[in-house]
């Protein structure tokens, strides 16, 4: 083998340095180079797009369905547009449902492209299949593009016109979607009267989805002539009533409220074709016709068929207490309405409104409303007891209603009134806190309106001063002390045992003490004067709320003037009182009457208090949300501005004391007004000149007048 010679193996140091090394040295930094913002995948989009120009019929299906996921869980897939737009013209209706919900979606986000969509929705309209011509048609009235409204009007009067109702029905609201987009369009081409012809379709869907269609339109034009029912018009409508979904019945029936019959046996008629939607199994159908009956009933005179009338009523009713917690708050609440208009329509089926276990608090406290408006001599004895149940129930708040709705019982029905009264005893002998607190704020109720008639218990009200730490049980008692201060022996310690904690108390349990002390002081003047004077003296000297310091000045100045005029103010006959309940007033509850069914029923307000006077649409909303966000953006001037204006919203400059204008009055007062009214003040209460001073002597001279003042009285 012949050996390598050394000139074969030794390097070229040059060629080394200058072509090799630098190869390999960038090799290597090919290698270790982070590659942070550089990837490989290509993204989901770009998967999406692939798929959706596939040649396979199955993968470009699969790749809409994941569009419109991503599109439901709010990716933003606006970039596959025109991909997805290929798509449309395929005989497979699950597909080109698919690319209709996306092209109504994002059509707003390309207005341009979506132009080129019209042939496609313009064939589908001419196609044999129904489903795939209402699809069309409906696809393009919910395209909100200002753009597509001109193609839309061949399509929307064939299919008006078309012989399946299904298609019919659809492009009756598609008329209601082109009015709110270009009203003087619908109109010049003749859309609002072939819907208003429509109301006399053979097919009650048709018309139900006509009637829809006429009721929107009606309310957004400003002539309010668009639909307008007469006598032939109400009996087409009762024809169709029947045989409609449940959403048709609903809009048949909302017009029908709004028609005011002719005469009695008109409304007697549409009340006989109305009734038998009270059997349906949807609560919002059995309100609406409930609705009605109501309504049609002012028209009639007969007083018999009334009554047949209020009977039929309460089975619709009750049945919709078997209904999910949802649907029986509705229920309730419509029920309260119901039952102040028509007292007498379920007074015989108070056991439907008891309360369960498992009802929630708000289906609680509205059954509680409801049972006392039921409450009468017959049921209050079943009505008692079960309250007295509920007052050992854990939710707090229920609680409170129930002992309240014991009392409420009381006023309402003066049999009763003892009964309540030893159910409420029976409740303070629990010793539960709460429960005692809001039996003493109850019985200061029935006191009032029973006076002098059960003051045997208040021994027994008295035995739980110590229990009580709310300020309206306190003020309560306070005032039950004060009012009845002449049976009590011991009045004017209870009295002094508030004293104490004058300071820190409530302001309403301020205000009673105060007006309890007067009427201690004037019923045992002898051994309470020091009580009323240490009282009078804190509340007019020492408290800083302006109602507890101007009552204790009237006091003050009628007992210092004219006692017998302070008894006969203090200690005057109160009126009695009456049920406390949320009565409506007539002519809110014959609105809410004819709202019934709706949110106004509810919330127990009329529409016009929570709703705007328009409606808003998609845009509307989108508008006004970009307002919104420029008016944030100027808030601090805003602000500045709105503050600026209250200040000066008396006309008040007071950025520079020289420029006022000073009255004769004050100018001939000066500066010592002020004082002068104090001196007025005092003058009235005292009845001799005293001089105001910060020294601590005046004051004590003052309080020595005013208190010899008040023992010279008596």
């Amino acid at each position: 083998m012949t050996s390598l010679r050394a000139a074969d193996i030794i390097f070229d140091t040059e060629l080394y340095q200058t072509r090799i090394l630098p190869v390999i040295n960038a090799s290597i930094m090919a290698v270790s180079k982070p590659r942070f913002f550089t990837t490989t995948k290509k993204g989901e989009n770009y998967e999406l797009r692939a798929d959706l120009n596939s040649e396979y019929r199955d993968r470009r299906k699969d790749a809409i369905k994941k569009v419109i996921a991503n599109m439901t869980v709010g990716k933003d897939v606006s970039g596959l547009f025109p991909d997805v737009l290929k798509n449309m013209q395929t005989d497979d209706l699950e597909q080109k449902k698919l690319v209709y919900l996306y092209l109504m979606n994002y059509a707003k986000t390309q207005p341009e492209l979506v132009i080129l969509a019209v042939n496609t929705f313009v064939k589908d309209t001419d196609d044999t299949n129904p489903l795939i011509r209402a699809l069309a048609i409906r696809t393009m009235g919910c395209i909100r593009v200002e753009k597509i409204i001109d193609y839309l009007c061949e399509p929307l009067r064939k299919c008006l016109k078309d012989d399946n109702p299904y298609v019919r029905k659809t492009a009756a609201i598609c008329v209601a979607k082109l009015y709110d987009l270009n009203p003087d369009l619908a109109i010049e081409n003749g859309f609002v009267s072939i819907l208003q012809d429509m109301v006399s379709d053979s097919n009650p869907m048709v018309v139900a989805n006509a009637v829809t269609a006429l009721a929107e339109i009606h309310e957004a034009s400003s002539t309010k002539d668009i639909f307008v029912i007469n006598t032939p018009t109400l009996t087409k409508l009762l024809v169709a009533l029947n045989e409609c979904t449940e959403w048709g019945r609903i809009s048949i029936l909302t017009a029908l409220a709004e028609y005011k019959p002719v005469d009695y046996k008109e409304a007697e008629h549409a009340i006989e074709r109305v009734i038998p939607q009270f059997q349906h199994a949807n609560g919002s159908v059995v309100l609406s016709a409930i609705k009605v009956v109501m309504i049609y009933m002012r028209t009639i005179r007969n007083e018999e068929l009334t009554k047949q009338l209020v009977r039929k009523l309460a089975p619709p009713l009750v049945t919709l207490l078997s209904s999910a917690p949802e649907v029986q708050y509705v229920a309730l609440r419509n029920i309260n309405i119901i039952l102040q208009k028509r007292s007498d329509i379920l007074q015989n089926e108070m056991r439907v409104f008891f309360c369960k276990y498992n009802d929630p608090p708000y289906v609680k406290m509205e059954k509680l409303e409801i049972m006392i408006k039921l409450a009468n001599e017959k049921n209050v004895d079943q009505l008692l007891s079960e309250l007295k149940e509920y007052a050992s129930e854990v939710d707090v708040d229920f609680v409170r209603k129930s002992v309240r709705a014991i009392g409420q019982c009381a006023i309402k029905i003066d049999e009763a009134s003892e009964r309540c009264i030893n159910v409420l005893l029976d409740l303070i002998d629990t010793k539960v806190n709460y429960v005692v607190q809001e039996a003493i704020v109850v019985i200061k109720d029935i006191f009032r309106k029973y006076p002098h008639k059960y003051e045997g218990i208040i021994p027994v009200l008295c035995q739980n001063l110590d229990a009580l730490d709310e300020p309206e049980a306190k003020a309560s008692l306070i005032w039950i002390i004060g009012e009845y201060a002449e049976r009590i022996e011991n009045a004017d310690e209870l009295i002094v045992s508030f004293l104490d904690t004058f300071r820190d108390e409530n302001s309403q349990v301020e205000l009673q003490l105060v007006t309890a002390t007067v009427k201690l002081f004037l019923k045992k003047p002898q051994s309470t004067k020091n009580i009323v004077q240490r009282v009078l003296q804190y509340a007019t000297t020492e408290c800083d709320n302006p109602d507890i310091r101007d009552r204790a000045y009237i006091y003050w100045r009628l007992l210092s003037t004219d006692p017998q005029a302070a008894k006969a103010v203090v200690l005057s006959e109160k009126p009695p009182i009456s049920v406390q309940s949320n009565n409506i007033s007539g002519s809110l509850l014959e609105d809410l009457i004819s709202n019934i069914s709706t949110l106004a029923s509810v919330y127990h307000k009329p529409p016009e208090t929570f709703l705007g006077k328009g409606r808003f649409g998609a845009d509307a909303v989108q508008r006004r949300a970009i307002e919104e966000q420029e008016e944030a953006s100027r808030e601090s001037p805003i602000q500045a501005q709105t503050k600026s204006n209250i200040e000066n919203l008396l006309d008040l400059d007071f950025s520079d004391p020289s420029t006022l204008t000073t009255s004769p009055i004050s100018t001939a007062s000066g500066s010592s007004a002020p004082t002068a009214n104090v001196d007025d003040l005092l003058d009235l209460f005292s009845g001799s000149n005293i001089t105001t001073s910060p020294g601590q002597s005046s004051s004590t001279h003052q309080n020595n007048n005013l208190s010899n003042d008040l023992v010279s009285l008596f």
